[in-house]
Parts: C-alpha cells; sequence; structure tokens
C-alpha cells in the first residue's frame, strides 16, 4: 500500500508586476552591514565596560548553610590554603568566629613589608 501524497503546507507568493514590483525587489542589505547613522560615521553606542576594578578580590570565603529544623553547615575558604568545615550549631558559630580572627593572622591579607619595618 502506498500513502497519499500530501498537500504543500506552503503557498508561493504571488509575483508582482507593474509599477510596484520594482522598488520591491530592490536588494536587501547584508547581515551585518552597518545602518542609519552607523553608515554616516557616528560613533557607535557600544563603549568598553566602564566598571573598572579598583584593585580589590576576595581571597576568602564563608559558606554557611543552614535550613530550617535541619542540623547548619558552614565552610571557611582562603587562597592562603586554610580549608575548614563544621557541622552543628555551636561548631558553626566557632567556625564563624575562627573566619573573622583569621582576617588579621592571614599572611595574604597583611603587609609583610610593614611588618618588618615595625
Amino acid at each position: 500500500m502506498s500513502t497519499p501524497p500530501r498537500p504543500p503546507l506552503k503557498s508561493l507568493p504571488a509575483t508582482r508586476t507593474g509599477p510596484g514590483a520594482a522598488a520591491q525587489a530592490a536588494p536587501r542589505p547584508a547581515v551585518g552591514e552597518p545602518k542609519g547613522a552607523a553608515r554616516k560615521g557616528v560613533p557607535s553606542a557600544l563603549r568598553p565596560d566602564p566598571q573598572q576594578g579598583d584593585g580589590r578580590y576576595p581571597i576568602a570565603w564563608l559558606c554557611i548553610c543552614a535550613p530550617r529544623d535541619a542540623v547548619p553547615t558552614a565552610t571557611s575558604k582562603c587562597l592562603c590554603g586554610r580549608d575548614r568545615s563544621a557541622i552543628g550549631r555551636t561548631k558553626v558559630l566557632a567556625l564563624i568566629e575562627d573566619h573573622t580572627a583569621h582576617r588579621d593572622a592571614c599572611p595574604l591579607r597583611t603587609n609583610q613589608e610593614g611588618r618588618q619595618a615595625a
């Protein structure tokens, strides 16, 4: 058995003839070609990212997960190699205090030249 042929899904547009046909058949600009003001030499509105960094970047992270009615957990990581974690409310609170104290003791945050001069 063979299946019957399907009718075409799209119909082809009718071709125009007459005075308006030439205006419609004008070539379209290629993709990526400048349009409007860009073609006339007006500078583009796209600029480099105006938000420049101020030289600061994160070196230590404290991640705390305390879901409702569950055991809290925390992780303290630093680029100096420090990596600690805690499970339970009292241990998490102790890790938070330890992470805060690590700010003063971290070799990446302290000025080594100032230490030697003092």
